[in-house]
């Protein structure tokens, strides 16, 4: 059995500007089909338009409230939604407060599956 406490994990800026803690994921785990991370962005900020060939994602918001951009489309969220991101959506999200959210991928997220824009 693998358990991971959220606590013992080191945060790490991704490529697309969040905070992250990996919960469990090929770096800490035997996984192979998704991986689970929380994520955390200042009130102000936003990550990096972006998508994931391969990857599909869920972002679970958990506390703040941001504006959610998915290929064009924007709608405010906040705590207990759930948003659905395709692979090949284009994507970002701004906090409007603090956020944190946990972001669930299948397969599991991997640096070389992000796509900026130029």
């Amino acid at each position: 059995m693998i358990v991971q406490n959220l606590t013992s994990q080191k945060p790490f800026t991704t490529l697309d500007g969040s905070q992250i803690r990996s919960i469990l994921d090929r770096t800490n785990a035997p996984v192979r089909n998704q991986s689970l991370a929380e994520a955390s962005l200042e009130a102000g900020k936003a990550t990096a338009r972006h998508y994931h060939k391969l990857s599909e994602e869920f972002y679970f918001i958990l506390e703040g409230r941001g504006k959610m951009e998915v290929d064009g489309e924007v709608r405010e969220v906040g705590p207990w939604d759930c948003v659905l991101i395709p692979p090949g959506a284009w994507h970002q999200i701004e906090a409007i407060e603090a956020l944190r959210f946990l972001c669930c991928c299948s397969p599991p997220y991997n640096h070389k599956d992000c796509y900026f824009e130029e």
